[in-house]
């Protein structure tokens, strides 16, 4: 086990379970532009990656389509979607665990940093964290990698080696790896097993309680 000190968190399928509003702001934004609703599964495949990614692949839009069914989405998202929301059993004291062992906390999500500091505001989580970052309204950071780079330059991170990221999905993993630093799957999220392993996790952890067991 190497000697980690910066934890950098997913937000989505990581730290909180936020299939229900983001498979409903979907359905809105699809629905708000005449366009089929998927089955019942395939809203879920928005829950990771960038949202005009995701509009883009799955619903085979041009990327100007993609942004206007993100700017619907928004619409839902901003006032409500963002606290059909629960954190997972365990993640409490999970940060509870890492803070008192001196390790230092981030969030680096693919969300917008405006609202995912108000969804850990709202949760009481958001002091565990030295910086929570995200991507920006204007589709500024839309990639993990950049996100991840931008958390890790506001903590002024220079030995990367000491440095990890914890997510649910391959995108997490991908954008560790391309940023130089290690990464942890978890599988109580949206990802599985096979996923994590393929995209090359350094660790796996089944449940909040083993993330903490792993590191400390």
């Amino acid at each position: 086990m190497k000697d980690y000190s910066t934890i950098l968190f997913d937000l989505d399928g990581t730290l909180t379970d936020s299939g229900l509003g983001i498979t409903n702001c979907v359905k809105y934004a699809l629905n708000e532009m005449g366009r089929a609703i998927p089955g019942d599964d395939e809203p879920k495949r928005f829950i990771g990656p960038p949202l005009v990614v995701s509009f883009r692949d799955y619903c085979d839009m041009s990327e100007e389509q993609a942004r206007e069914a993100v700017r619907l989405y928004r619409v839902r998202y901003s006032d409500v979607g963002l606290f059909e929301n629960t954190v997972y059993d365990g993640i409490e004291q999970m940060l509870k665990s890492l803070s008192d062992a001196g390790f230092t906390l981030a969030v680096a999500t693919s969300k917008p940093e405006v609202f995912a500091r108000r969804i850990l505001e709202k949760f009481e989580l958001a002091g565990f964290f030295s910086f929570i970052g995200g991507s920006g309204l204007d589709g500024t950071l839309d990639t993990k990698l950049e996100v991840i780079e931008y958390v890790l330059e506001r903590l002024k991170i220079n030995d990367r080696s000491k440095a990890l990221m914890v997510g649910d999905r391959h995108y997490d993993i991908d954008g560790a790896k391309a940023a130089g630093i290690s990464s942890m799957g978890v599988l109580f999220g949206y990802g599985t097993r096979d996923e994590l392993e393929e995209a090359g996790a350094d660790l796996i952890a089944a449940s909040p309680h083993d993330i903490a067991d792993l590191l400390i």
